[in-house]
């Protein structure tokens, strides 16, 4: 029977119930157990996959054989047997599976150090008939490529249902894996350095890690030849879920926990091959007195009580300056406020815009958090732009109108939906499309000679000067401007889309104007 991934989160939801109404835990800690066991099948799943093997290498060598590097050198953690899902599954009656489990978590780390002080051990505040019914749900699944990064999926699944009040007033949305992916599909980090600053639980460096081994053509490069990775996390659960996440997929990385406003312990600028991230957004309160004379911040802190303008700024900043073919690109995710933000948040954007640094703006529909329903913007940088005959121009892709409704509140961009636009971005930078998702018909019904040109509706190339004329707006319904309709098939959705597009730009007048009305009154009252 096929693997029903959407089947097999309800029945981790429904246990995760079971914990909730059972165990001494509180609401924001059901996750820690579950996701921890989730981890050990799968790193034993692993294990015992790659065993035959590593057993048939060593009977053969004639050498002393260390069997545990065999495994690290293919990616795989080494779990000892008194730490194997098979094991614990199978304990003797009487013996208690919560502090055989809490044990198994201290071999695994014993045996990795990478993982030392990281899992979970808190299994004795939940009964053995509900951890031994938990992991009978879990030993069911094969984790075989065919389902995919199910661990990322499931942990994805979790942090959606788990999502606090409190992360959504702070703006953090967990970033959907369909817009990982598409970020990282137009940015291309097949080899070299890439940061993340604000990189919660790892997401973007496992889609890149995967990027790089499907594009690795030497059998003989592990992904940890061919990527190094480094970010930074300011809450110390996330990180340990993030060394998890990048342990299990085989990437060796180094994750810090660390305030990125105020900490920059890899001495980020000028750096980094690749910058990824979805940092938190519309973040106040942040002390600018501390940030004066920050490198990081080449154009000038922002006035406004608002990060946004800092974390394009770290993006920005951490990206070297490409020589001999180096890559220096960014790709992140922002509100699209941001897009259009006035007064110093335009100067800062108008620099960088004239640095030549803005290859390409996509503008995301709403529904594709699992927590909040706004739409965003995906932004992308490249320094090496400007060697190219994309200088002075920006792809502008409005693809609000491209997604998957998976149910009444959720939406997502299918694998063919992502090599679509991802198709668009290649043809705008004179590269050879590819089809292995499926997007033949999509692509060739769009742009029949495989040569980019503009689609009203869809994607328009702006020059700098077109955007000055819009007062520097990133704004992609600025610049790509309504699909025409047959005068037939004219529905009220066009009209309402064309208005929209209107409308978000009335938005930006209007805030402007406040601000400025703002501004005189405090100079009329001396404040």
């Amino acid at each position: 029977m096929a693997f029903d991934l959407k089947d097999f989160q309800n029945k981790l939801w429904n246990t995760a119930d079971e914990l909730r109404a059972n165990s001494s835990l509180k609401y924001n800690e059901f996750s820690t157990p579950v996701l921890g066991l989730i981890f050990l099948r799968f790193a034993d799943y692993r294990f015992q996959k790659a065993k035959p093997e590593i057993e048939a290498m060593k009977a053969s060598s004639r050498r002393a054989f260390d069997e545990k590097t065999a495994y690290q050198a293919r990616g795989v953690l080494y779990i000892p047997e008194k730490a194997s899902f098979n094991y614990l599954l199978h304990l003797p009656e009487g013996e208690s599976i919560a502090k055989a489990l809490n044990e198994a978590m201290s071999l695994v780390e014993d045996e990795n150090p990478i993982l030392k002080g990281v899992l979970p051990k808190g299994y004795l505040r939940i009964p053995d008939d509900l951890l031994v019914a938990t992991m009978k749900v879990f030993n069911d699944v094969e984790f075989d490529r065919e389902n995919g990064d199910v661990f990322g999926k499931v942990y994805e699944f979790f942090l959606g249902k788990f999502a606090s009040k409190e992360g959504q007033k702070g703006g953090e949305f967990y970033t959907p894996t369909c817009l990982v992916k598409l970020l990282v599909e137009i940015m291309k980090p097949f080899h070299g350095s890439i940061y993340d600053p604000a990189c919660g639980s790892g997401g973007m460096f496992v889609q890149t890690g995967e990027f790089a081994k499907r594009e690795n053509l030497n059998p003989d490069k592990h992904v940890n030849d061919l990527i190094t990775v480094e970010g930074q996390e300011k809450t110390e659960e996330t990180v340990k879920w993030c060394k998890m996440n990048l342990a299990i997929h085989g990437l060796e990385g180094d994750v810090k926990q660390a305030n990125s406003f105020y900490e920059d312990v890899f001495d980020s600028v000028g750096k980094y091959n690749f910058c990824l991230a979805n940092p938190p957004f519309n973040v106040d309160g942040v002390d600018k007195e501390r940030l004066k004379g920050d490198k990081r911040f080449p154009f000038g802190l922002p006035k406004a009580d608002n990060a946004n303008y800092l974390w394009i700024q770290m993006f920005y900043s951490a990206l070297k300056e490409p020589k001999d073919g180096e890559n220096s690109r960014a790709g992140f995710v922002m509100p699209n406020s941001a897009s259009d933000a006035r007064q110093t948040e335009q100067t800062i954007r108008e620099k960088i815009i004239k640095d030549n640094a803005v290859d390409v703006m996509v503008s995301v529909g709403s529904n594709m958090f699992h927590n909040v329903t706004l739409p965003c913007t995906l932004w992308f940088l490249d320094k090496g732009k400007k060697n190219t005959d994309r200088k002075d121009k920006v792809l502008f892709l409005d693809v609000r109108e491209i997604y998957t409704q998976i149910d009444r509140a959720h939406r997502e961009f299918t694998d063919e939906q992502i090599e679509f636009i991802t198709n668009i971005v290649k043809l705008y930078r004179g590269e050879k499309p590819e089809y292995k998702w499926g997007s033949k018909k999509l692509t060739l019904e769009k742009f029949p000679d495989e040569k980019y040109q503009d689609v009203k509706g869809l994607c328009k190339v702006a020059t700098i000067d077109d955007i000055e004329k819009q007062g520097w707006s990133l704004n992609a319904g600025r610049y790509v401007g309504v699909a025409e309709t047959e005068e037939e098939d004219y529905v009220f959705e066009d009209k309402l889309k064309e208005l929209n597009t209107k409308l978000e730009k009335l938005n930006s007048e209007s805030k402007d104007l406040e601000e400025k009305i703002a501004h005189n009154i405090k100079e009329l009252l001396g404040v």
